[in-house]
């Protein structure tokens, strides 16, 4: 699938699951589960950099996640390092990527929505939000834990 037909197709889906019910038709939910936009939980974090919703799975304990991170707008990441790969998909904004163990906001590079981005486990990198909120829907194994690689 190209990345044009996954986006049209991704929009579709969302659309799809954001439109009112006709008929009041229901669904085996073992079978078939789903959150609409209104029933998705945001906490923000202790620092107020960014909310999380967790979609699947518990991204601290051991197997699959899926989480939706919402960055705002001027925060970023210091350098650091997961022990698994990690997927993403910019839903929205541009989200900026640095690697190596030097902090350099300038440098990093965009990847606007619709982007797709893997963190390779152990290996150092960077990233945030600049100027605009930013959501990215990572997904991989856990724990997710994050380790500092910052060299000052």
């Amino acid at each position: 699938m190209t990345g044009r037909t996954g986006l049209l197709s991704l929009v579709v889906l969302i659309t799809l699951l954001a439109a009112p019910q006709v008929g009041g038709a229901d669904i085996d939910r073992a079978a078939v589960d789903f959150k609409t936009p209104a029933e998705i939980k945001w906490v923000r974090n202790a620092a107020g950099t960014n909310e999380q919703a967790v979609l699947f799975g518990d991204p601290s304990k051991p197997g699959p996640y899926v989480v939706r991170i919402k960055w705002l707008p001027g925060n970023m990441s210091r350098p650091h390092f997961h022990p698994n790969d990690r997927f993403f998909v910019v839903l929205s904004g541009t989200w900026w990527m640095g690697t190596g163990e030097k902090f350099d906001p300038e440098g990093t590079v965009p990847a606007p929505a619709g982007s797709y981005v893997i963190h390779y486990g152990g290996k150092v990198h960077f990233d945030g939000a600049k100027g605009e909120e930013t959501i990215i829907q990572v997904w991989g194994m856990g724990p997710a834990t994050a380790t500092p690689a910052e060299k000052r």
